[in-house]
């Protein structure tokens, strides 16, 4: 704070030679500033020295720093020195054994979901779906997934204990697994997936991303692909020089690929493309969702303004803003949103408003009727304010919330544990099919599993009957309540076995994620998925697709 307050200083006096409002006003605003200041630290001497038990200092400002950055936006956070969720942030790296944890509730313990191909982890033996009972010896029953996922994480070379409970075996397994450098997976699947059709899921946007992405299209391109499905869905961004950098493997040098305004003129760039494309007339279709942000949507969106790509899903997040990272005393890091950026267009596609909430504490967003018209490089017309919107808008088929729960449920992860220890092995990742025989039998492992789905219908009744209970109407309308009631009451086994086309898939991905990790994982995901297959289909039909870049 005190050297936040020392840049506002240093910047009066410059601004007293624009304006003697803009002066008055920043002092003003200093004067308010330092008003703020002097009636929190005083507020926390008097509880230092006046509250009836001892407060950790530690705890208590950082509990005040997380609560004043909760009112900004959900991307401006402080990281502490010892926290390297920043790094592996900026990075895709991290320290550690190289799994993917979560919590099983039956078992009040983290529980391994993946360990990464290749990864520590996997190397020495660990496989999904073992119970971490102890990490160097220390128990960690009902210990949170991210104090155990601290526990796995050290220095590169220092090693750990691990012992696990195995489903078929009778005593604890141990392992001791040596850390190293994990770099998680830019790319976790790319192929031929038709007849001269290739395919990128570009996972993130991290240190190195361009190069990674630069291999695979060079690699495709030698194995006859001539147009190229783009895969950005559920991307979360990353660093924007990575976006910069691979809208310029796909257009000529000297393009202004994005801008960024802030408050201050260091926070106002231009980012070009500054070197040869690799190639400028290879058909692309990008796959976008509401999960696609940031670097996605300044990937997506340049290309779309440059006519260069046609988008295809449903509109992205609508992340505009930028950050950058300042160092606070203490040796930690504070990420910042410092401006908004800006592609080809002149677009910002920021869709929701922080700094004005709505009546009842929710996050705004723009609607539709207040965004702006601007136009792509061809004269096509696109929108601020609301994300990237597809070019053909497409969406995978939904479930419902209670089969969704099901799939998420630690009794479906225990029945493909199960699966995985009853079959050694499988057909490959593009071929596995689940048999009538097995699907039949996972159905009746749900249904005799007690598994429970938290319903909103559950929580709406619970008040219905509340209400009525308050305003004396309830005794003679509670057998009304229940007939209701009843007729709510899910069906999860009529439930699986009606949607068993539906369901099967989301099954046979989480078995295929057993035997060959993410990779096999993708490449099974698109057997079934319905918004590639139509991308596959738009760029088999070059007609249609030069139509949609015409304006």
């Amino acid at each position: 704070m005190k050297r936040f307050l020392l840049t506002l200083l240093i910047l009066s006096p410059l601004a007293s030679h624009f304006s003697p409002v803009f002066s008055q006003k920043s002092e003003s605003h200093n004067a308010e500033i330092s008003r703020h200041l002097e009636l929190f630290d005083d507020i926390y001497r008097r509880l230092d020295l006046y509250y009836v038990d001892t407060l950790s200092a530690d705890t208590t400002i950082h509990w005040a720093i997380k609560s004043m950055l909760s009112h900004v936006d959900p991307f401006t956070q402080y990281y502490p020195e010892d926290d390297d969720e920043l790094r592996q942030m900026a990075t895709g790296k991290y320290a550690g054994i190289g799994s993917i944890i979560r919590y099983n509730q039956k078992e009040e313990r983290a529980m391994i979901i993946e360990p990464y191909e290749g990864s520590p982890a996997q190397l020495a033996g660990v496989e999904a779906g073992d119970i971490i009972l102890s990490i160097d010896e220390v128990d960690v029953l009902k210990k949170p997934t991210d104090e155990v996922s601290t526990m796995l994480r050290g220095e590169p070379g220092t090693s750990l204990q691990l012992r696990v409970k195995r489903m078929g075996k009778s005593s604890p397994l141990t392992f001791r697994i040596t850390r190293k450098t994990i770099q998680t997976p830019t790319i976790p699947y790319y192929g031929m997936v038709a007849d001269s059709i290739g395919y990128i899921y570009l996972a993130n946007f991290t240190t190195g991303s361009t190069q990674i992405v630069r291999h695979a299209f060079t690699d495709l391109r030698s194995q006859g692909m001539h147009r190229l499905v783009l895969d950005l869905r559920d991307n979360p961004g990353g660093a924007i020089d990575e976006a910069v950098n691979i809208v310029n493997l796909f257009v000529q040098k000297g393009q202004k690929v994005v801008y960024t305004k802030g408050k201050l003129a260091s926070s106002n760039r231009e980012y070009f493309t500054t070197s040869e494309p690799l190639d400028t007339l290879t058909p692309i279709v990008i796959l976008v969702n509401g999960s696609s942000a940031s670097a996605a949507e300044i990937l997506s969106g340049s290309l779309q303004d440059m006519d260069r790509a046609v988008i295809m899903g449903t509109r992205t997040y609508g992340k505009g803003l930028v950050q950058a990272i300042h160092e606070v005393p203490d040796r930690g890091n504070l990420k910042l949103t410092v401006s908004r950026y800006y592609i080809p267009s002149g677009r910002c596609i920021q869709a929701y408003d922080y700094r004005h909430l709505t009546e009842d504490g929710r996050v705004g967003t723009v609607p539709d009727s207040l965004t702006n018209v601007f136009y792509t490089r061809g004269g096509r017309p696109v929108r601020d304010g609301g994300g990237i919107k597809p070019d053909v808008e497409s969406q995978q088929d939904s479930l419902s919330s209670l089969v969704y729960d099901a799939m998420q449920s630690d009794e479906m992860m225990a029945y493909v544990t199960q699966y995985r220890h009853e079959h050694p092995t499988i057909a490959p990742a593009d071929e596995f099919v689940l048999s009538d025989e097995d699907y039949d039998n996972f159905v009746r492992h749900m249904a005799e599993s007690k598994f429970e789905s938290h319903r909103r219908t559950d929580e709406v009744m619970k008040v219905l009957r509340e209400a009525a209970r308050l305003e004396g109407c309830y005794e003679g309308a509670e057998a009304a309540f229940d007939s209701l009631e009843a007729r709510l009451r899910p069906d999860l086994e009529g439930e699986l076995l009606r949607q068993r086309d539906l369901i099967r898939p989301y099954v046979e991905d989480e078995i295929v994620s057993r035997y060959y990790y993410q990779r096999g994982r993708t490449q099974h995901l698109l057997r079934n998925d319905n918004v590639f297959e139509q991308a596959v289909e738009l760029l088999r039909d070059e007609e249609r697709y030069r139509r949609i870049l015409k304006p």
